[in-house]
Formats: C-alpha cells, sequence, structure tokens
C-alpha cells in the first residue's frame, strides 16, 4: 500500500513537472479551456488524429520536428531571428502545444481564435536571411514545410512507440484531419494522405541544408537543453528516441551521423538509441496516464460533446 501511494506521487511529480514545461505555470486553467470548456468539438476522441497528439510519442515525435524543421534556411532564419528559441525556448513550446492541443481536443470556436491569433503573429514575421533571400512566416511554401515536417515526425513517432500503431487507412485519415489546421494558417493543398505527406517531405529535399542556426538549434536541443542538470536525462532519453527516427540524410546534415571510416558502427548505435528513445517515451506515458485527468477520462468531462466533422 505504502509502495503504491509512493508511485502516485512520483507520477504526480513527473506529471506536475513536464505540464509546468510543456503547458506552462497556468496548465490547469489551459487544460480547462481545451477539455472542459463546454461546445462542438472537431474531432471525436477516437479518431486518429485525437489518438496520435494525445500519445507520449508526441515529446520524442516534437523534438524530431524542430530538428527536421531547421533544416530549410529560409525557416530556419525566421525562427532564429523571430521567436526567441533561445531566450524562451519554454515559451515558445507552451504556445505550440497550446495551438495543436486546441485545435484537435479544443472547442471549435476557440480553435479558430487560436488560429486567427498566429495568423496575425505570422503577419509580423518578415525578413532577410543571411544569405540574401527574403522570408515571410506567410509564406504558403514556408509554412507548408512547417506543417510536413511536423505531421511526418508524430506520425513516425507513434507509429513507432505506440502499441497499437494506425492502420494505413487510419493513417492517411491522420494526415487529411491535420491538414484542416494547415489550411486555416495559409498552407496551400496540404498533403491528406501518407504518401502525398512523404512526396511533400521528399520535394523540399533540394532546399535544405545544415546552416549554423540549424546546428545552433542541434547543439540547443542535444547538448545544452534549458532543463536543470537533474532533469536532462530524462531528456535526452527523450532526445536519443528523435535521433534515431530522423532521416539518414537530416543525420548527415546536421553532422548526427559517425565520420566515413567509423560509418559501420552507426547501425549498432541507433540500435542503441531505439530502447533509450522507448524508455523515456515510456516514462512519459507513465506521467501522464491518471484516470483522473481529464484528458485521460472523456466520459468525465466535455469532450463527450465533440461531434466528428470533416475538416
Amino acid at each position: 500500500m505504502r509502495s503504491s501511494r509512493l508511485a502516485e506521487q512520483a507520477r504526480n511529480r513527473l506529471a506536475e513537472a513536464l505540464r509546468q514545461r510543456v503547458a506552462g505555470p497556468d496548465a490547469g486553467p489551459r487544460a480547462e479551456a481545451i477539455w472542459l470548456a463546454p461546445g462542438e468539438r472537431r474531432f471525436a476522441p477516437d479518431d486518429p488524429i485525437c489518438r496520435v497528439h494525445g500519445h507520449a510519442g508526441m515529446y520524442a515525435g516534437g523534438i524530431r520536428a524542430l530538428l527536421l524543421q531547421a533544416l530549410h534556411p529560409l525557416a530556419m532564419a525566421g525562427v532564429g531571428e523571430h521567436s526567441g528559441y533561445r531566450g524562451d525556448p519554454w515559451g515558445r513550446l507552451q504556445r505550440t502545444s497550446e495551438f495543436i492541443a486546441m485545435t484537435t481536443y479544443g472547442p471549435v470556436d476557440s480553435a479558430q481564435r487560436v488560429i486567427d491569433r498566429i495568423n496575425r503573429v505570422h503577419r509580423t514575421v518578415v525578413g532577410t536571411a543571411s544569405d540574401g533571400r527574403p522570408y515571410a512566416a506567410t509564406d504558403p511554401h514556408l509554412l507548408r514545410w512547417v506543417h510536413v515536417a511536423e505531421i511526418n515526425s508524430f506520425l513516425v513517432a507513434h507509429q513507432h512507440y505506440a502499441r497499437t500503431p494506425l492502420t494505413a487507412p487510419e493513417a492517411d485519415r491522420y494526415v487529411d484531419q491535420a491538414a484542416w489546421a494547415a489550411d486555416q494558417l495559409g498552407v496551400l493543398d496540404p498533403p491528406r494522405t501518407v504518401r502525398d505527406l512523404e512526396e511533400s517531405l521528399t520535394a523540399y529535399r533540394p532546399e535544405l541544408k545544415a546552416t549554423e542556426g540549424a546546428r545552433d538549434v542541434a547543439r540547443f536541443l542535444l547538448a545544452e537543453p534549458p532543463l536543470p542538470w537533474a532533469a536532462r536525462p530524462g531528456f535526452w532519453l527523450l532526445a536519443a528516441g528523435a535521433v534515431q527516427m530522423l532521416p539518414g540524410y537530416a543525420r548527415d546534415l546536421l553532422g548526427l551521423r559517425p565520420p566515413e571510416p567509423l560509418r559501420r558502427l552507426e547501425r549498432p548505435a541507433l540500435a542503441v538509441l531505439d530502447p533509450l528513445g522507448r524508455l523515456g517515451t515510456a516514462a512519459v506515458g507513465w506521467a501522464l496516464s491518471s484516470p483522473d485527468d481529464p484528458r485521460n477520462n472523456p466520459a468525465s468531462s466535455a469532450v463527450l460533446d465533440r461531434t466528428a466533422r470533416d475538416g
């Protein structure tokens, strides 16, 4: 009995620490506004998008997405000059997590307000990259890159870590459901199937480059994450999984592959990273699995009012 109480206390402490980082100091009110507020929902609880975005694999998938997104020089220029990822990394993460959670699980009206707010911010993000090319956060081509890198990363992580991965039709449905928010943000003709998503990623390959900004993101995330030393080992477990799931070309560009003479050691190294990522993801899933949390217990909250609609 005592060991059970201690385990529950440990889980609650870890869950609180995770949510403080991902959702911010007002995690409670944010959760109420997303999961407990009355109103029609765009997606049903068992829809693929709710399954993917509610899975612990999102943590490693999110790190993978950031590393991959940083490889587009114009997207990276906008992030480096306007997002404050070094000065306010957790604020940026919290804004992103609120967007994903609200557009997936929140009331339709609230989701639209979040999207409208992001669109207003995007109109202010303009500049010139170090190579002289102009960029704008409203550029549909750059918005598409950010979207496909993100959705591909979330899907790859879910399929890799979930006990019950999506079937092929469900995976297509996930990509299709994720396209609604992308369309609202200005992505023209976002991918609707896994095949379309993979073809979109491939089409960007000639544009990707390891700029100093991209390498700085990799250093920041993988070598010097903005966490106390006591919390870094847990983060590094998730980061190991993110690196293991990156495409080989992305690891090449970011310098995350052994030099040619040692390339034969890469496969054993990746084999080590995989169980580390699985351990980190399992720990996150355990921490966030409390049945008292409305995120895990739709029957206790307004999420019962969700009505599935085609986006």
